[in-house]
């Protein structure tokens, strides 16, 4: 896969698609970024374009609008906070690829940055009209020389800007994409054991492409989450209001069948009447749930015994929370689960320990826990699931094109 080093930008207007899928806090009347995460894993490749001479022209998606503009999407909050970490004015276009834009990338000075209002303004971007989306990528190719992909979190998406306009550029992958792919690829390429997987989150249907895909190749499943109480239905055990998907419960038996003793589910549960950030909690063996309680987060004996499982393991990927962890009754296994990944890291050298993207990454952040002791926070959740299910994606075949 080409990088940039293999560009000549200098003078040259570079299309940039970043993943600055930030959230944002809107309830004090204007747009406050509560995580910044993404903007930042974006500024080396812009800033190393920009220090040889590029005209940077930077894209991004922001949230679900309806292919239309809409403020509560807007990208300029996230134009202001680049420009503040970048040290450097950064130019807005008020649209995405008509005049406004047009105006921006061309009035850009060597060295200069510019960033286009929300793609998902634009129908075609997610079209599943391959007309609409041709003429949409179009319209972005024409304003640029290069494209550089570095929206790692969005190469699993077919939409215009991550498959098509690379194809109509000289391209070339960004620094982060490149950072992101070689840590996957170790986990893939015969990773230093014991291998150890965390999967939290909501609904196994989400995970079952991982959980196929990695099973046969890990020492440990450790499953907490929302997913973990379809697993302990399939075991015989009653999960009272828990969410269930009862349509995958065989499948489960299934997944436990084949994993030989290495699926590990939670022994507690954390529960409570109702998901409320003031609701009073009890923690109840996890095969005795009781009916009208709802399981919101893994218990202390669970984190105890996922520490456990991950102290001494050489490689570590974790992707989803082990509860309602935005709420304080519900954070405590997050927490404690995070800590224990963290660990890996503090007690060997040549151990890699690989948060994936999405919530867990805000888990993270929000809990407090010093990003510096992981070795790898990846910037794309459902990215990195399906790179290591084995899926080709669409933005990363556009670019090895």
């Amino acid at each position: 896969m080409r990088t940039i080093d293999e560009l000549d930008v200098a003078g040259r207007r570079v299309l940039v698609r970043t993943d600055l899928n930030v959230p944002l806090d809107r309830s004090g009347g204007t747009a406050r970024i509560t995580d910044d995460g993404r903007v930042r894993a974006s500024l080396p490749t812009i800033r190393e374009l920009t220090d040889r001479g590029a005209r940077v022209i930077v894209c991004s998606h922001l949230g679900r609008p309806q292919g239309a503009p809409d403020p509560a999407y807007s990208l300029a909050p996230v134009a202001e906070r680049l420009a503040e970490l970048l040290g450097r004015p950064v130019a807005f276009a008020s649209d995405v690829a008509g005049d406004s834009s047009v105006a921006v990338a061309g009035g850009l000075a060597d060295g200069e940055v510019g960033l286009l209002e929300n793609l998902r303004f634009e129908p075609g971007e997610t079209s599943k009209d391959g007309t609409e989306r041709a003429e949409f990528a179009d319209r972005l190719a024409a304003l640029a020389e290069f494209y550089v992909g570095d929206a790692f979190g969005a190469v699993h998406r077919a939409h215009a800007s991550v498959a098509d306009v690379p194809r109509r550029l000289p391209h070339a992958a960004g620094r982060l994409v490149i950072a992101e792919l070689a840590v996957l690829r170790r986990l893939t390429a015969s990773p230093a054991r014991p291998y150890v997987v965390v999967l939290g989150g909501s609904k196994v249907s989400d995970k079952l492409g991982v959980i196929r895909a990695l099973l046969p190749t890990v020492d440990a499943l450790l499953v907490g989450g929302g997913m973990c109480f379809t697993f302990l239905a399939a075991q015989g055990h009653g999960v009272g209001g828990s969410l269930l998907q009862a349509e995958m419960v065989e499948t489960c038996k299934g997944l436990l069948a084949d994993a030989g003793g290495r699926i590990v589910l939670p022994t507690d549960i954390v529960v409570a009447a109702d998901v409320a950030p003031d609701a009073p909690t009890t923690v109840v063996a996890a095969a005795a749930i009781p009916d009208g309680r709802k399981g919101l987060d893994i218990g202390p004996e669970s984190v105890a015994l996922f520490a456990a499982r991950l102290a001494g393991a050489k490689t570590v990927f974790w992707n989803g929370p082990m509860g309602v962890f935005e709420m304080a009754p519900f954070a405590a296994g997050t927490l404690g689960v995070a800590e224990a990944v963290a660990a890996i890291g503090d007690g060997s050298a040549d151990a890699l320990s690989v948060v994936g993207g999405g919530d867990s990454a805000a888990a993270v952040r929000t809990l407090g826990v010093d990003e510096a002791r992981f070795g790898h926070i990846s910037t794309g959740g459902g990215a990195s699931l399906e790179f290591l299910e084995g899926k080709t994606l669409p933005g990363l075949a556009a670019l090895d094109a």
